[in-house]
Parts: structure tokens; C-alpha cells; sequence
């Protein structure tokens, strides 16, 4: 099987022949039938549903529904790992400095980061930029990273307005 050919597709309409349920003897193949068809279209909405990206973005660790191959695909049971996400509400930018945030992570060799990300927010003067932010004047520029205890941001500039900031880590466990 192709992956590019793997999604969330679950037929919206199913025909059913229900006419005649009432009077289908239930030892019938006809009921049979029916039977199978219901609990093949239960396992379709299923798999749809554990394969989503769920939308939850808590500020606590949460499975997010994105799978990742396996380091050792023949030494793995299942598709892949399970990414987690989590939120982190970070406060106002600094003014031309560093600041960081305790993430409460464990990191250690068996934990892979697949995206690091946010928004910052500039309510009085309806400003909004993402994060990392890139520039072609230097200065403005925002680095966003994280080690193994801290989310870091460093700003060349005078950011401090931006007061709302937004975030999101997302990670594999071994």
C-alpha cells in the first residue's frame, strides 16, 4: 500500500437495503450480511478517527493523533510512534534579549522534537508575528529554540509590545 494514498476517507453516504430488515429471520445470510457491512463500516470510522490530528492545543502533554516511522521499522509492531504536543503561554517578548520557560520535558536521547512553533501578539497595536520570525533586517529577527530544560527566545530588537505569545512543541518518545 502507498501512503500517499492513505487519508481520512470514509464514505459519507452508505445504501443500505432496509426494507426488509424487519422481516429478515436473524440466522438469515441476508442479516448476515448486513451485519458484517455495519461492523466494517464501524472499523472505517475508527481508523478515520485514531488517524486524525486532533485540534486540542492544551498546556499539557496530549497525543496529538500524528504518527512518525519507526526508528527500527522490522523491530516495530505497529505503523510508527505517536506524537505528543504540548502549549506553552510565554509571556511578553523581551526587549533585544533572551528570555526563557521551564517546559517540563524529559529530554534525553530517545526524545525527537518534530516541530517547534508559536505567535506572538501585539494587542494595542494590532501586530502579529510567527515564531521563529525572519527578517532581512537582522535586528528584527526572533530565534525560538529550545535545550534541555528551557524554551528560549532571543530578539534583536525591542519587542516587548508583542505581550501575548503563544508556544507549541511537538515531539516523539521512543
Amino acid at each position: 500500500m502507498s501512503f500517499r494514498d492513505v487519508g481520512l476517507y470514509v464514505p459519507t453516504t452508505n445504501v443500505w437495503d432496509v426494507s426488509q430488515i424487519y422481516e429478515t429471520e436473524v440466522t438469515s445470510p441476508e442479516f448476515k450480511e448486513l451485519l458484517v457491512r455495519l461492523y466494517q463500516n464501524i472499523n472505517n470510522i475508527a481508523l478515520a478517527l485514531n488517524l486524525k490530528d486532533s485540534a486540542y492545543y492544551v498546556e499539557e502533554e496530549f497525543v496529538n493523533g500524528q504518527t512518525f516511522p519507526a526508528v527500527n521499522p522490522a523491530a516495530s509492531s505497529s505503523f510508527g510512534r505517536q506524537a505528543y504536543r504540548k502549549v506553552f503561554q510565554f509571556g511578553a517578548l523581551p526587549n533585544a534579549a533572551t528570555k526563557t520557560l521551564a517546559h517540563g520535558l524529559t529530554v534525553n536521547n530517545t526524545l525527537n522534537f518534530t516541530r517547534i512553533y508559536g505567535c506572538a501578539s501585539d494587542k494595542t497595536g494590532f501586530n502579529y508575528i510567527p515564531l521563529p520570525y525572519s527578517s532581512t533586517v537582522a535586528a528584527n529577527n526572533i530565534e525560538l529554540r529550545l535545550n534541555t530544560t528551557n524554551i528560549v527566545v532571543t530578539t534583536g530588537s525591542n519587542r516587548s509590545a508583542f505581550t501575548q505569545t503563544w508556544i507549541i512543541v511537538e515531539f516523539l518518545k521512543e
